[in-house]
């Protein structure tokens, strides 16, 4: 039987990869039987999926499963491309080996796991962004950032698993640590801003193109 980190997990991955259609109404007794869980465990992992944005409420005992939105994907994109830049300038000048060895070693991780669920690698990218940012020691834009990326996460993995972009993506990681090592700040959050950007762009344009399919 799951327990809740587990049925946590499994449920995300499964509206992650669309077993569960955007859009659809469920109830804790549904999922409960599919899962083989008990609605309390159910429950628990609702509330933390509420939370973050992977579920909406829907009258008093159902939950609905959100789409992908073309819309909303690029509003995350403009959040992110307004704070995430700052917070790499700030942080930049404080990062050392230890840290970018720590960045380095995320991204071992990413290229050994890439049969990894895609929320599993959403959440490798995060944390591989994350520890960058972390020296800026600017706790208020650190929350903000990490309330973001909750919202973000759902569609870093959903990128990864529609478009194929995993490789693009690790090339860039690795060409952003390069920069980080040499000191060259300027460089650094001029391709961090194009990685946000470019990545933002095809998911946007793939996301329109299905709405208008």
């Amino acid at each position: 039987m799951l327990k809740k980190q587990q049925l946590y997990q499994q449920f995300k991955q499964d509206i992650q990869l669309q077993h569960w259609a955007a859009g659809q109404v469920l109830t804790q007794q549904q999922l409960a039987q599919h899962y083989a869980v008990s609605r309390i465990v159910v429950r628990d992992a609702q509330q933390t999926l509420l939370s973050e944005g992977w579920l909406t409420a829907h009258g008093k005992a159902g939950m609905r499963v959100p789409g992908f939105s073309a819309a909303e994907a690029e509003e995350l994109a403009m959040l992110r491309l307004q704070l995430e830049p700052l917070a790499l300038t700030l942080a930049a000048p404080k990062l050392n080996f230890s840290q970018l060895g720590l960045a380095e070693d995320v991204l071992q991780q990413m290229h050994c796991g890439k049969a990894l669920p895609p929320y599993q690698r959403g959440e490798l990218n995060w944390q591989f962004h994350r520890l960058l940012y972390q020296p800026c020691d600017k706790p208020h834009l650190l929350q903000l950032l990490d309330q973001l990326h909750q919202q973000v996460s759902r569609y870093l993995g959903y990128q990864e698993h529609a478009l194929d972009y995993a490789g693009t993506s690790a090339d860039e990681h690795q060409q952003l640590l390069a920069l980080l090592r040499s000191k060259d700040t300027t460089a650094a959050c001029a391709l961090l801003t194009a990685h946000i950007s470019h990545a933002a762009a095809l998911l946007v344009q793939y996301l329109k193109n299905k709405q208008d399919a």
